[in-house]
């Protein structure tokens, strides 16, 4: 029986929701194909009719995570400007942490991307470097001819490692979590300000 273009969009959307969450979740290499197809209430043989390969699939579920967090960022945005320090309370936020599926791709990820092709770590640096900008944008009002392209990079690179060390000490270590989210907004907060 052949499916409709619609179903088989619809098909493919859950298939990539489901990994992106899934992957989040438990890594690229900590979930299989059969536990993909499982969720997105397809069979493997419908998730290879989508996609050549586990490694293409993942490819588009960081995408889908990418453009999640890309919405929530712009969530509010007055002008085409986005609320950076809204963002920040969202994403250096407990709840965020504890959110492995619904969390950043990169904070989940991102050690895990340096073993994956390419493809993958083109969409993770494009992540990265949209976020580069939007914090170099912030940095320029308090330093208009400085190069702060370190600087910004340095800075949205501890956004995202504070989560991913906040998730590996929040178990055994409670505590020390919520102080790397705390101290690491604090961190931000100063070398954001603007004048």
């Amino acid at each position: 029986m052949k499916i409709t273009k619609e179903k088989s969009d619809q098909n493919r959307a859950a298939l990539v929701s489901a990994a992106s969450r899934l992957f989040r979740e438990k890594g690229i290499d900590g979930v299989g194909v059969a536990e993909i197809s499982k969720a997105a209430g397809l069979t493997h043989g419908a998730l290879y009719a989508h996609f050549p390969s586990k490694e293409a699939l993942a490819v588009e579920a960081m995408a889908l995570g990418v453009a999640q967090a890309q919405d929530k960022l712009f969530e509010g945005a007055v002008d085409g400007a986005p609320d950076l320090d809204a963002f920040l309370d969202f994403y250096l936020d407990p709840a965020q942490r504890d959110d492995y599926g619904g969390g950043c791709a990169l904070a989940a990820a991102a050690s895990e991307i340096g073993r994956q092709d390419t493809a993958l770590g083109e969409v993770a640096t494009r992540s990265f470097l949209g976020s580069v900008e939007l914090f170099e944008a912030r940095l320029r009002a308090r330093q208009p001819d400085a190069d702060l392209r370190p600087q910004a990079m340095a800075l949205v690179a501890a956004m995202i490692g504070a989560v991913a060390m906040a998730r590996a000490t929040v178990k055994s270590h409670p505590e020390v979590s919520a102080q790397i989210l705390q101290g690491t907004r604090a961190m931000l907060d100063a070398a954001l300000r603007v004048p």
